[in-house]
């Protein structure tokens, strides 16, 4: 079968003849649809993410939607190694399989699953939010960022603060739920002052996508301004702007601040799939919107390297 195959840390994927997968106990042949180009997959494949396994060759994507060999749609995820979503076929556990509701096409459903389940995941599973809370997004203006917004709003936040750098991207979010948007592209004192405003309104949650620079600029925010000592529950999900920061240390000790982290290894699979269920069951609903952009995977050398935070690239055997 053709597939996206890596067969060195560091190498892109190449499009090329791979074993077909052979189904055995517990594990199904998923004959694969669509597979999304996200963060996780990239960074599995360059071998640099916290759950990459070091072993090679091995076909990349981490989920993808396709169908059993009944004909049942399925959204799947983490399929058996050395196989990935990246293939006509991949092999992956029966309770690695969720059911795609008839009102979600398959591309649809595999841009959406990854930045939906981030961000849903990092609310309810991490966060514990509350409906009536006020929730922060640093870095809404990609599209994980963007989703982010749309969830808070339809679990409830009563306010919604998204930053970014993008202007444009920035205003077509109040649109989407945002009611304070920052700019992280003012200057240095500006963005402090504007963190502080925001916290001395009254922050619960923080989403935060970036890391780096600016997460360190609202944590130091939160610490000198958080509105009557307001306890902040800080989730760490992406790391777009550094994977390190300095943090000074009375940070942590001046405020009510917990600091947590979200993604595979902080949930239990369990628990990540009934995120995805939940939006899924909720994208129609609540109107949850990805760009995306359907490739064929024979053009992978094309595609691979084009990042684009506005629109998901999925890749269609």
């Amino acid at each position: 079968m053709k597939a996206a195959i890596v067969n060195a840390a560091g190498e892109a994927p190449v499009y090329a003849d791979f074993a077909q997968p052979e189904a055995a106990d517990g594990l199904r042949v998923v004959h694969v649809t669509a597979s999304s180009l996200s963060h996780v997959t990239r960074s599995r494949a360059a071998g640099s993410h916290y759950s990459s396994t070091g072993a090679f060759p091995f076909v990349a994507g981490v989920d993808g939607t396709g169908r059993l060999d009944y004909g049942r749609r399925v959204y799947f995820f983490k399929p058996r190694a050395p196989f990935g979503a990246m293939a006509e076929q991949s092999l992956v556990a029966d309770s690695h399989c969720i059911a795609l509701p008839d009102t979600l096409d398959d591309v649809t459903a595999a841009a959406l699953a990854i930045p939906g389940m981030s961000s849903w995941a990092a609310l309810v599973e991490r966060a514990r939010f509350v409906a009536g809370e006020t929730v922060l997004v640093n870095g809404a203006t990609g599209t994980s960022g963007r989703l982010a917004v749309q969830i808070a709003r339809h679990l409830g936040a009563a306010r919604i603060v998204a930053t970014g750098r993008n202007a444009a991207a920035l205003e077509a979010l109040k649109q989407a739920g945002a009611d304070v948007t920052i700019s992280l592209e003012q200057s240095e004192a500006d963005m402090n002052r504007a963190f502080e405003a925001a916290f001395r309104d009254g922050v619960d949650v923080v989403l935060d996508y970036l890391w780096g620079a600016s997460a360190r600029a609202l944590l130091i925010a939160a610490a000198k301004a958080s509105a009557d000592d307001r306890p902040v529950r800080v989730v760490q999900i992406g790391a777009i702007s550094g994977a390190e920061m300095a943090l000074p240390s009375a940070v942590l000790r001046s405020a009510d601040i917990t600091l947590l982290g979200s993604g595979i290894g902080s949930v239990p699979l369990a628990r990540l799939f009934a995120t995805l269920k939940a939006v899924f069951d909720a994208a129609g609903p609540a109107g949850l919107r990805v760009e995306a952009k359907a490739v064929p995977l024979a053009e992978l050398a094309v595609h691979w390297g084009c990042a684009d935070s506005a629109c998901r690239t999925v890749f269609v055997p």
